[in-house]
């Protein structure tokens, strides 16, 4: 099966990870894939094929050199985002993309076009695949499994590539931030690994945002609207002057790069009881611990105005950045970066201005940086992924486990 093919099957499976199940996987067909994939493992040769009762698959590629050699780590996941439909996925392939519009559904008028997305015009001549228009594709990270899954099955049948004991785990519920719950960093037994899961061709990534979600609770007074005054007190209003009180270009629309930002990620309520749910992003710690402080205290300020209770705040973190526990291990980035070099890709070592499973299994005592999968647009209907772009990453990881043989121990 080619590497296109096998992603192709890859992305008919509806994987939809979902927070409110409470299950671990959160949707039964991350497990109905996952069994598909075991299967698969142990058919192109793959040793020590697991599947968890959590929905955690991982195999291992045995050593065939005769040196110590580091066991390095592939991670992939399973789910796809709860943000837009995955199921019925029907995939399109532009071949020779000759620029322009690309027609998704032309009787439903929906194009991807570079007028919207200016980086498509970067693989001009290359095969893209779409969407239809109606679902998201899957490329996050569909494409990295396939990618995962296609260079061991090179490995395999071509074993005068000499290579150190390999690692590799698919994971469940990435997309809702628990893919790393139940990971046994100990049994997977890596000294080092890296999540296939960045966005375009070349992206090598070791930051990420520091994390907190902000749940705050607002309540009100209903009272008949002609003899309220004095008496109602209308947590929507209240809910909105909170809102006004933070900084206005903190947001995820008015920032890049390192910027951190708050966003309102849900409003939900009534004159009686409003509900906001806010995430707190920041790549430096001690400003990521201001945010949160200098949402405590309009939190503070409000209450001195409406009486104490009129707001509650629940602030809980959800991961930090990475970087602090891959940086005494820096020959770990040098290595992806000197694979990408030999396989024709310009390394471009950007922030996650997100998470990643890999952030917590650093924490977790797995040092877990990012490499690219090659997708574009994640999460949506315009959602891409060129052809070439996931075959340079197949050879990213192959070259990446040589160097790590060539090398030997550990530096």
């Amino acid at each position: 099966m080619t590497l296109v093919e096998r992603f192709l099957e890859y992305v008919s499976f509806d994987t939809q990870s979902d927070e409110n199940t409470g299950l671990t996987p959160s949707t039964p067909g991350q497990m109905f894939f996952a069994r598909h994939l075991a299967d698969e493992l142990k058919r192109i040769g793959l040793s020590e094929v697991k599947l968890d009762d959590n929905g955690y698959l991982t195999a291992t590629l045995p050593s065939n050199t005769n040196h110590d050699v580091p066991v390095v780590g592939f991670i992939a996941h399973l789910d796809t985002s709860p943000d837009f439909s995955g199921k019925h996925v029907k995939p399109n392939i532009v071949r020779n993309y000759e620029g322009g519009d690309i027609a998704l559904d032309a009787e439903d008028g929906i194009y991807l076009k570079p007028e919207d997305f200016p980086e498509l015009l970067h693989y001009v001549g290359q095969d893209i695949i779409t969407t239809n228009g109606h679902t998201l594709l899957g490329a996050d990270d569909k494409a990295g499994i396939a990618e995962v899954v296609t260079a061991m099955e090179y490995l395999i049948r071509n074993p005068h590539i000499k290579h150190g004991k390999i690692r590799i785990c698919f994971t469940p519920d990435e997309e809702i931030g628990q893919g790393a719950d139940h990971f046994d960093v100990k049994g997977f037994g890596a000294d080092f690994a890296y999540t296939i899961d960045g966005g375009e061709i070349g992206e090598l990534e070791y930051e990420n945002f520091n994390a907190a979600v902000a749940q705050i609770t607002i309540f009100g007074r209903n009272v008949h609207p002609g003899y309220a005054k004095g008496k109602m007190r209308n947590s929507i209003r209240i809910a909105n002057q909170l809102i006004t009180m933070l900084p206005r270009h903190e947001t995820p629309e008015h920032t890049e790069g390192y910027e951190g930002f708050y966003h309102l990620n849900s409003f939900n309520g009534d004159v009686e009881r409003t509900e906001l749910t806010f995430i707190i992003r920041d790549f430096d710690r001690d400003r990521f611990e201001m945010r949160k402080k200098e949402m405590q205290h309009l939190v503070n300020k409000v209450n001195a105005e409406f009486g104490e209770g009129t707001v509650v705040l629940d602030i809980r973190d959800q991961y930090y950045n990475m970087r602090e526990k891959i940086e005494p291990v820096m020959y770990i980035i040098d290595l992806a970066a000197e694979a990408m070099l030999k396989s024709d890709v310009e390394a471009r070592i950007v922030p996650i201005r997100g998470g990643t499973d890999g952030a917590r299994l650093s924490y977790m005592g797995l040092p877990c940086p990012n490499i690219f999968a090659g997708g574009h647009n994640f999460h949506g209907r315009f959602e891409f992924i060129p052809i070439q772009s996931m075959e340079k990453a197949t050879q990213v990881i192959l070259q990446l486990v040589q160097l790590i043989e060539s090398k030997g121990t550990s530096e």
